[in-house]
């Protein structure tokens, strides 16, 4: 009787859990699909204040009526630029400058020195980009293609963004489906059940609708920014964590019906078991994430706490919702591999993952010293990574428009043509910094904004307009805007013009910005992997109770990011052909690939050391690694598959972090996780635990003969 009340009383605690996380389901569902109206891809500086660039923009609002973004209409003709071309070109900008949102009136066509292309700078009104998409599609639109050999293209800062925003308004469709089928997929097969899949779906599924409400407010009221590049990952973070967690929960929920006779008590015994372990896997993530917050850039602050409340509300999801459901469906969820009540030892569940064990036992020093030596041999490829500021022309997978118009304008123009370089000086210096700006290599022309300026080729010999006693000269680059030798160049000026007395010279534009964004990439990147990497530390040393063990587990996931690195830079030079990989790509796959990567590192110590302190520590690394390895495994290769989801968008950046996490994800599971940390704490012993009393453990000789009888079985 006392039982089936007991029943009772559980079925309805669960059945209340699953009602009420479906009513918040239905509430907060609809803002998955919502969060493109508040992700903000405009032209605004992510600098920090103090940067020069910065500090240019600022000086440049006293110049302008309004703050424009150009973009660039190009047309090429191979035979040669003829009269009726010229026509067209004109009453073209005649019609650009009546769209809504355009600066007018626009400048004639500029001609191109070899005679086979025109150029019309376009100034479209501010750096919003919804503004900004529209003027530009009508001007594609006015445009057209390609008219009898006369092709045309819409290119320039505006045409850019134009194209980034086309790409991230994708993320909300085809990569959330794309992420749903991988994690489908590979949820039947581990599972091979008709029925389990759909719990940890659900679950995943919740998760992300709690966490698009929490981001959605926020953005809308401007606590936290939503970009493109944040929301993408938001999504697969989201999927492939959630998914993990789930696997680890009903992994350890299987083992314990195997004990229990009712699916309640089963699952307190799992959530006591996995939770700790979840909990601190979940925790070091958002710490780790939120460590971003440190950064100097405003796009790395912006990822970190929108990927920090996606993996939180997954934690609140997993731990509460997920068990619920997992209760309901008792034991013929797992239909057709129902697992009974029959007092099984849990390894004996897991055969292949025994022998592994078995082997680890048996060679645990070399298997250690060999898999650190491969991964010591992956770090060879680093020096091929090409850390750089990827190109406009290097950005998309795909050929866009505006890739297609620079390519045009570097062909025919001079590469900064409608980008130039911006200089600000003292009236009295003026002329002096013209003339030393002029004589940096890499600088086709130098001319000052004048009170008439209009878009176009500035005049030279035109009376600089003065604001503030400051005035601002322009400087046409030879080389594109986006460009290694742009960024040189304005390196090499801004050391110029500084260096000519009171002129107190402030050098900015386009090139400018991602000069500064380097440096500011190499600063995020100097202060932020050691923090991550103390914070880790400290969670571990908690969660462990030791300090040797945290140290090790550490070094071994900073060794598999390297090995990563070096295959990544591998695999985009000869299989993918990129030119490189952004400047803000080594910290993002640190944070992403440490985190989650400590995650295996973390389900596996916490279960051996459980094991640990009944069966002695060799036993412990032995049985913690028999029992965990299929569902790490699994959760390895569930979180691989959706960051590798990310492949689906055309844009270099992305796919270059999806494929990164995907194959640090594998190497961290497959030879990370099963060998080389079993091995190398096997081979340490109980000292693993050190300085806690586990440390001391007298039964470092039954621990030997624990492995012998394990080797045996």
């Amino acid at each position: 009787m006392a039982g089936g009340r007991g029943r009772a009383t559980a079925t309805l605690i669960a059945v209340a859990v699953v009602l009420g996380w479906l009513v918040v389901g239905g509430i907060a569902g609809p803002y998955s699909g919502k969060l493109g109206e508040v992700s903000t891809n405009d032209n605004a500086s992510f600098l920090p204040a103090d940067a020069e660039a910065t500090r240019a923009q600022d000086l440049a609002a006293g110049f302008t009526e309004k703050q424009t973004t150009p973009a660039l209409v190009v047309y090429e003709r191979n035979s040669g630029i003829t009269d009726a071309d010229k026509q067209v070109a004109a009453a073209d900008a005649a019609r650009f400058a009546q769209v809504p949102g355009v600066v007018g009136p626009l400048p004639p066509p500029i001609p191109s020195k070899d005679g086979k292309a025109l150029q019309v700078v376009v100034p479209v009104d501010g750096t919003d980009g919804d503004q900004i998409i529209s003027v530009v599609d009508q001007l594609r639109a006015i445009a057209g293609e390609n008219r009898d050999g006369l092709t045309v293209d819409v290119a320039g800062p505006a045409g850019l963004l134009a194209d980034l925003i086309e790409v991230f308004s994708a993320i909300d469709g085809p990569l959330l489906l794309v992420t749903l089928v991988v994690v489908l997929i590979i949820l039947l097969v581990v599972y091979r059940s008709p029925v389990l899949w759909i719990a940890p779906l659900l679950a995943a599924g919740m998760s992300y609708s709690l966490a698009s409400v929490f981001v959605y407010f926020l953005a809308k009221n401007d606590v936290i920014k939503l970009n493109g590049q944040a929301q993408g990952i938001l999504t697969v973070l989201v999927f492939g964590a959630g998914t993990d967690y789930a696997l680890l929960l009903i992994a350890r929920y299987r083992e314990e019906l195997h004990r229990h006779a009712r699916p309640w008590d089963a699952m307190k015994t799992a959530w006591r078991g996995a939770a700790p372990a979840i909990i601190a896997s979940g925790g070091t993530v958002i710490l780790s994430l939120l460590c971003l917050l440190l950064s100097s850039l405003n796009s790395n602050r912006a990822l970190g706490p929108v990927a920090a409340i996606g993996i939180a509300a997954t934690l609140l999801v997993m731990l509460t919702f997920l068990p619920a459901l997992l209760v309901l469906g008792g034991r013929w969820a797992f239909w057709p591999r129902v697992p009974r009540q029959d007092q099984a030892d849990p390894q004996a569940e897991h055969g292949i993952w025994s022998r592994i064990a078995g082997f680890v036992a048996r060679r645990a020093r070399p298997v250690w010293l060999v898999t650190a030596a491969v991964l010591g041999l992956l770090i060879l490829g680093l020096p091929q990574l090409g850390v750089t500021t990827l190109g406009q022309t290097d950005l998309f997978t795909k050929r866009t428009d505006s890739v297609a118009g620079q390519e045009v304008i570097a062909r025919h123009f001079p590469g900064g043509t409608g980008s130039p370089a911006t200089i600000f000086t003292t009236q009295q210096t003026a002329r002096q910094v013209a003339q030393v700006a002029q004589g940096v290599p890499g600088v086709a022309s130098v001319a000052p904004v004048t009170g008439a300026q209009q878009a176009g080729p500035p005049d030279p010999n035109a009376q600089p307009k003065v604001v503030d006693g400051k005035v601002e000269l322009q400087a046409t680059l030879a080389d594109p805007p986006d460009s290694n030798g742009a960024e040189r160049t304005i390196r090499d000026l801004r050391e110029a013009v500084h260096a000519v007395p009171g002129a107190d010279a402030v050098v900015g534009g386009f090139t400018a910005i991602n000069v500064d964004t380097s440096d500011a990439s190499a600063r995020d990147r100097n202060v932020i992997i050691p923090v991550v990497l103390v914070v880790i530390a400290i969670i571990l040393a908690l969660l462990l109770r030791a300090l040797l063990a945290p140290l090790l587990l550490i070094a071994t996931v900073v060794l598999s990011f390297l090995a990563t690195l070096g295959l990544c830079a591998l695999i985009f030079k000869h299989l993918l052909d990129f030119p490189g990989v952004d400047q803000s790509f080594p910290l993002f796959a640190f944070v992403f690939l440490v985190a989650l990567g400590i995650d295996y590192n973390i389900f596996l110590m916490s279960r051996v050391r459980e094991e640990s302190v009944k069966r002695g520590t060799r036993a412990g690394v032995l049985a913690g690694l028999a029992v965990t390895g299929g569902v790490i495994t699994s959760a390895g290769i569930v979180l691989a598959a959706t960051f590798s989801a990310l492949a689906v968008l055309p844009l270099v950046v992305l796919v270059e972090l999806g494929v990164a996490v995907a194959v640090g994800v594998l190497i961290d599971t497959i030879i990370v996780r099963s060998l080389l940390v079993p091995a190398l704490s096997y081979d340490i012993g109980p000292k693993v635990w050190w300085p806690s009393r586990l440390s001391r453990s007298t039964r470092d000789g039954d621990d030997r003969m624990d492995a012998g009888s394990h080797r045996a079985h």
